[in-house]
C-alpha cells in the first residue's frame, strides 16, 4: 500500500518547507522553500557552520577590512540566503524559494533592487531564473514588485497570504507562484472564537485555499497555489491536488508512516461555483483587506515576525563574524552599539535609552546599576551572552 505521502506526491507537487539540507534529502521533493526563520534554525546545525563562515569572508572581503559589522552581517545575508540556496538544489530537482527582506515589504523599489540581486547572485553561480522564486511579502507594494520582477524574468513567491484580495492581485500581476498560509489562518480564527478545533473540511485556512484554488482555475489564471504553513494532516489531505502544497519535515514523517488512502480534494475538472471574475486595484485591495480583519492582523503579525527572525539572525551573524575575526569585530559591534543607544553621548546607555529588550539590558547590566558601559556590552557580547539572545 502506497504511504499518504506517496499518494500525496501522484497530485501535489511536495515541497520541503526546511532549511535543513539533511531533512530535504531524506524526503527528496521536487522543490524546496525557505526564508530567515528556517535558515536561523539550519544555522544552529554545526555541520552548516562552514557555510555560514563562507558567507561572512565572502562579505568582509567584498567590503573591507575597515566595514563596519553591521554592513557586513547585513551583505553576508543575501550570500547566506544564496548559499543555501544552491546547496538546496544540488539535492531537489526543481526550485528553490530565497525571501527579499521582510523589512522592505512596503517598499517597491527597494523590494525590486533585492530581488534582482538576489537573482544576479544565483546567476553568477551558473544557476538560471527558472531554478529560483524570490519570495516577497503579499502587500500591494509587494505585489507590485513581482509584477515588475516577473516581467524581468524573474519568477516570484509572494508570500505571507491570507486574504482572496492578496491573491487575486497576485494572479493579475501574473506572479508565479503564491503561498497561502493555512494554518494560521487557523490559528486566528482559533483565538478569535475560543474554538478549540475545526474538522478538515471547516477549516478557514483549507476553505481560504479551496476557494482560491476554485477562482483560480475557473477564470484561467497561471499563478500557481502553494498551501503553506500547515498545522495537522487533515489541513495537507483536505487540500490533496492543490498545485503545491509546502510541508514541514515532521508533517512529512507522518505523511510518510501512514499508508491511509487519499481521497483528491482539488481538481481542475471538477470545480466548485465561484464568484463573478474582479478586478483587484490598489483602492480595491486596499478596501478588501480592511474588511478582512484576520488577513490584515496576520499580514502585519507575519512582516514583524519575518523582521524579527533576521534581526536575530543578524545578530548571530555578528557573533560569529566576531568569532572568525576576533577582538576587532566586538570593537566595531560595541562601538554601533554606543553610537545607536547613547542619544546624548555620555559614554553609557541607561534603561531609557536603550531601544533592545529590557531582558538583553538586565543581562548585560551586570552591576545592576541601570547603565551599560561599553565594558559592560563588551563583556556582555564577548563572554557569556550570546548575541542571538539579543
Amino acid at each position: 500500500m502506497a504511504t499518504l505521502l506517496e499518494q500525496l506526491s501522484s497530485m501535489t507537487v511536495v515541497v520541503a518547507d526546511t532549511g535543513d539540507l539533511e531533512a530535504i534529502r531524506r524526503f527528496t521533493p521536487r522543490d524546496a522553500t525557505t526564508n530567515p526563520s528556517l535558515i536561523l534554525a539550519a544555522a544552529q546545525i554545526p555541520a552548516y557552520e562552514n557555510l555560514i563562515d563562507e558567507a561572512l569572508r565572502s562579505s568582509r572581503r567584498l567590503l573591507g577590512e575597515s566595514a563596519p559589522v553591521e554592513q557586513v552581517v547585513h551583505e553576508a545575508l543575501d550570500e547566506i540566503s544564496v548559499i543555501f540556496g544552491k546547496e538546496i538544489l544540488k539535492i531537489v530537482p526543481g526550485r528553490v524559494s530565497t525571501e527579499v527582506d521582510a523589512r522592505l515589504s512596503y517598499d517597491t523599489e527597494a523590494t525590486i533592487e533585492k530581488g534582482r540581486k538576489l537573482i544576479r547572485l544565483y546567476n553568477d553561480s551558473g544557476i538560471s531564473n527558472e531554478r529560483v522564486l524570490i519570495k516577497i511579502a503579499s502587500t500591494w507594494e509587494g505585489i507590485k514588485a513581482a509584477e515588475v520582477l516577473e516581467k524581468d524574468g524573474i519568477h516570484c513567491n509572494l508570500t505571507l497570504l491570507f486574504g482572496f484580495s492578496q491573491a487575486v492581485a497576485c494572479a493579475e500581476a501574473s506572479v508565479t507562484l503564491i503561498s497561502p498560509f493555512v494554518g494560521r489562518i487557523l490559528d486566528w480564527f482559533k483565538a478569535d472564537t475560543g474554538r478549540d478545533s475545526y474538522p478538515g473540511p471547516e477549516d478557514p485556512g483549507v476553505i481560504s485555499v479551496t476557494s482560491i484554488f476554485n477562482y483560480f482555475k475557473t477564470y484561467g489564471y497561471k499563478t500557481e497555489i502553494m498551501g503553506a504553513s500547515f498545522r495537522n494532516l487533515d489541513e495537507i489531505t483536505e487540500l490533496a491536488g492543490c498545485d503545491l502544497l509546502t510541508i514541514s519535515p515532521k508533517l512529512l514523517d507522518q505523511l510518510r508512516s501512514s499508508d491511509a488512502s487519499l481521497i483528491r480534494k482539488l481538481d481542475p475538472a471538477n470545480l466548485a461555483p465561484v464568484a463573478e471574475q474582479m478586478n483587484v486595484d490598489q483602492e480595491r485591495f486596499v478596501s478588501m483587506m480592511a474588511a478582512d480583519r484576520m488577513a490584515t492582523d496576520k499580514l502585519s503579525e507575519g512582516i514583524k515576525g519575518f523582521s524579527k527572525a533576521i534581526e536575530t539572525l543578524e545578530q548571530q551573524l555578528a557573533h560569529r563574524l566576531a568569532q572568525i575575526e576576533g577582538g576587532s569585530a566586538f570593537s566595531h559591534a560595541v562601538q554601533e552599539i554606543f553610537l545607536l543607544n547613547d542619544f546624548n553621548g555620555d559614554g553609557c546607555i541607561t534603561r531609557d535609552e536603550w531601544l533592545g529588550s529590557d531582558a538583553v539590558f538586565d543581562a548585560l547590566d551586570q552591576d545592576h546599576d541601570g547603565r551599560l558601559t561599553p565594558d559592560d556590552v563588551r563583556l556582555g557580547f564577548g563572554g557569556a551572552l550570546s548575541l542571538t539572545a539579543v
